[in-house]
C-alpha cells in the first residue's frame, strides 16, 4: 500500500510538472523528491491501518510543499554538487561519516551521512542514508536508500 501511494503521488507530481510539455522544473523535481520522502516518513510514524495511510498522505503533501520550496531555490550546480556528494558518500565514506557539499556561488550546501552497506537477496549492495540541505538559511532533512548499479554508480531508490 505504501509503495503504491508513493508511486501514485510521485507520478501525479511528475505529470503535473510536465503538463505544459516542458522539462520538469527544479521546483517540480523538489516537490516530487519531498513528496516521496514525506510519504515514507509519514508511513513510518503513522502507525498501522488507517493511521498509517493518513500518515503517508499527510507526509507526501507536506514533503512535496517543502521539497518544492527547496527545489525552486536549488540551481543546476547545486544539484550536481549534491549528487557528487551522495555518490562519494555511498562509495567511500565510513558509516556515520558526513560528506559535505557547498556551492560558493549560491551559498547553498549540506551533507550526506551513509549507514552500513548491506546486501539484498538479489546480491545488490545498498546503503541507507540521511542528508541535510540548507538553502537561504532554511534547512531540510531527509533520508532514503541508495543501491549500487551494475555500472558501479549508486542510485537513490526512494
Amino acid at each position: 500500500m505504501k509503495r503504491a501511494l508513493v508511486l501514485a503521488v510521485s507520478s501525479g507530481l511528475l505529470l503535473a510538472g510536465c503538463a505544459e510539455g516542458q522539462q520538469p522544473s527544479k521546483q517540480g523535481i523538489g516537490a516530487v523528491l519531498g513528496g516521496v520522502t514525506g510519504a515514507v516518513v509519514g508511513g513510518e510514524i503513522g502507525g498501522h491501518g488507517t493511521g498509517k495511510n493518513v500518515g503517508i498522505a499527510a507526509g507526501a503533501i507536506l514533503g512535496a510543499m517543502a521539497g518544492s520550496a527547496i527545489g525552486k531555490a536549488l540551481d543546476e550546480r547545486d544539484r550536481l554538487l549534491l549528487a557528487q556528494a551522495q555518490q562519494n558518500a555511498f562509495e567511500y565514506s565510513r558509516s556515520g561519516q558526513r560528506t559535505t557539499w557547498q556551492n560558493p556561488d549560491t551559498g547553498h550546501g549540506g551533507y550526506v551521512v551513509p549507514q552500513p552497506a548491506y546486501q539484498q537477496d538479489n546480491g545488490q549492495y545498498c546503503r541507507e542514508y540521511t542528508q541535510e540541505i540548507t538553502v537561504g538559511g532554511r534547512t531540510e532533512e531527509g533520508y532514503g536508500t541508495a543501491c549500487r548499479q551494475p555500472d558501479g554508480s549508486w542510485k537513490i531508490m526512494n
